[in-house]
């Protein structure tokens, strides 16, 4: 009886399994700002089978936003737009596999999309241009810079080798987080796609070394992935871990939330024939998605709503700056951070008040994040740079 009773318990067990479908994929909140990079292989790779099984992932799992890499047929691409119940897309070109977007319209709110590094002296290191989605969610402004970086190597890097694959990709991370920190100081930039090599290479061997070593200004959002079991990793076919999502300091605090997450979403364990059906259908590369629980106060009816103007001069600064805002009746406050998250200062903002000072000759250097209240809740964010 107990050998029955075991057999039944594993029968029990596989079925509940082998049960599982696409429709019972989840990702996305109500809540949260979602964000997913796929490297979908040569899409349609099988089709218009492929069409129809992209079709229902991207529904059930119901990100707001899903970066594409390796994009090869726009008529495909326009097709499944269309057939997508809640979605939009953009597709710049299908050259040398194209780079695209789909996103919810009623929810992300597109200011531009547009690529970078497009000219001849950077095809090397980019040999699909980064594309470059900024909008506004939530009644702040994000930038997203989707990314496919050449593939290969033998883990080497050597800089005097221009053509090197390590080389190509250790000049483009530099390249991308130099445009960052030169163009979108204070914005909520997020870097994310195929960067086609490991987090975890030693230091001379690592491409991704300037950002790595930057803590102050940048989050690798899936380096607990990559540090973890080989089963969560999005390549499983090396295996190794290439999808990546990258976060300025402006999104720290809200990736520490604990209705934020990042995974690697497994879909071929929806599907009857597992990983041989996923990769023969859909791609070799799994997706990482990354939710960001933001401010609980707002909702989708302030999208509208003009960003509250809220800036300080002058940054960098050695001991005081000047935080000026537009005046209002419900602003409080303003509160200072650190990078750990710990509350330095309370600066009270009176009624008809719209500048104030910020003394920080107790301080030491660093980052700084300073959060503007209205009935003590943020309505607008700075990074302050405090060098003495």
């Amino acid at each position: 009886m107990k050998h029955i009773m075991i057999l039944t318990l594993q029968l029990v067990g596989c079925l509940s399994l082998t049960a599982q479908a696409i429709e019972d994929l989840s990702f996305g909140t109500e809540t949260t700002l979602e964000i997913m990079t796929w490297n979908i292989e040569h899409f349609p790779k099988n089709g218009q089978t492929t069409i129809n099984y992209v079709i229902d992932i991207i529904e059930a799992l119901d990100a707001d936003i899903v970066a594409l890499q390796e994009v090869d047929d726009i008529n495909h691409f326009e097709q499944m737009i269309g057939s997508l119940s809640s979605y939009d897309g953009y597709l710049e070109s299908v050259w040398f596999a194209g780079l695209a977007y789909i996103y919810k319209p009623d929810i992300i709110h597109i200011n531009n999309i547009y690529e970078i590094y497009t000219s001849r002296e950077y095809w090397s290191y980019f040999p699909r241009s980064p594309m470059i989605l900024d909008f506004n969610f939530m009644n702040e402004r994000f930038i997203i810079i989707n990314n496919h970086f050449k593939c290969c190597g033998d883990g080497i890097l050597d800089l005097n080798i221009t053509n090197d694959e390590e080389t190509r990709r250790y000049f483009a991370s530099s390249l991308l987080k130099e445009y960052v920190d030169t163009y979108f100081l204070n914005e909520n930039v997020i870097i994310l796609g195929d960067l086609n090599d490991s987090l975890l290479d030693d230091p001379q061997n690592n491409v991704f070394q300037k950002i790595l070593d930057d803590q102050d200004n940048y989050l690798v959002a899936d380096l607990e992935i990559a540090n973890g079991n080989s089963s969560e990793w999005s390549f499983p076919t090396w295996p190794s871990h290439l999808d990546h999502i990258l976060l300025t300091n402006e999104l720290f605090f809200e990736f520490k939330n604990t209705g934020s997450d990042i995974q690697t979403i497994k879909i071929e364990e929806y599907l009857p024939g597992g990983w041989s059906e996923y990769d023969e259908n859909i791609s070799d590369h799994r997706p990482v998605a990354i939710k960001l629980l933001l401010d609980g106060n707002l909702d989708v009816a302030n999208f509208t709503k003009p960003k509250t103007v809220f800036l300080n001069y002058p940054n960098p600064f050695s001991s005081e700056t000047t935080f000026s805002f537009k005046s209002s009746a419900d602003l409080n406050k303003i509160v200072i951070f650190n990078l750990n998250g710990q509350k330095i200062m309370s600066l009270d903002v009176h009624e008809e008040q719209s500048s104030i000072v910020f003394n920080a000759k107790n301080f030491l250097n660093g980052i700084y994040i300073a959060k503007l209240l209205s009935n003590n809740n943020k309505i607008a964010t700075r990074k302050l740079v405090l060098i003495k």
